[in-house]
């Protein structure tokens, strides 16, 4: 069963005001994750396995690069065994790209926030609004995640367009 996220990714300069506005509101702390997304090549979308310590997961995704908040059709898998599967998976695609980062997880319902530093790329947030576990359209969707734009003061010009994969790969 595919889902959906309307969200966004945007620099962020200021971690601190981001986790303490989410702490205000009553967010759900996960914990911060130190994760590895493994890109596959694929002949459409993006397939990437993410191995952390809280989530490990094949997924699956299309989504347009574009800035602003944009809507993510998307695949979930539950992975028990990452090494075995990454192995496979770079035998039969071959290995895109390989992002590292730390990442802080926070929800507010169903909406997941991350407060993310990758190497070489820097510092960045991300709201998620999804439709697991609720029956939320996509207009409601767009509609929470606007919300928690404006409420955590994210500019134009701080909303990146890409994946961190493709801000790697184009370093």
């Amino acid at each position: 069963m595919g889902y959906l996220n309307v969200e966004i990714k945007a620099k962020c300069a200021d971690a601190a005001f981001v986790r303490e506005y989410l702490i205000g509101r009553g967010a759900a702390f996960r914990g911060t994750d130190h994760q590895t997304d493994t890109y596959f090549n694929v002949p459409n979308g993006r397939l990437k396995l993410r191995e952390g310590n809280i989530e490990n997961n094949l997924i699956y995704y299309e989504r347009t690069n574009q800035a602003g908040p944009k809507h993510s059709d998307f695949e979930l898998v539950k992975v028990p065994d990452a090494g075995k599967l990454k192995e496979v998976l770079a035998k039969s695609n071959g290995v895109k790209v390989v992002v590292e980062k730390k990442r802080e997880i926070y929800y507010i319902k169903n909406v997941k926030f991350h407060i993310d530093e990758v190497p070489g790329l820097g510092h960045f947030m991300e709201i998620e609004a999804g439709n697991i576990g609720v029956d939320l359209s996509a207009a409601e969707l767009r509609n929470q995640c606007d919300h928690y734009m404006q409420e955590l003061g994210v500019r134009e010009d701080d909303l990146i367009e890409v994946s961190y994969s493709d801000l790697l790969l184009h370093k």
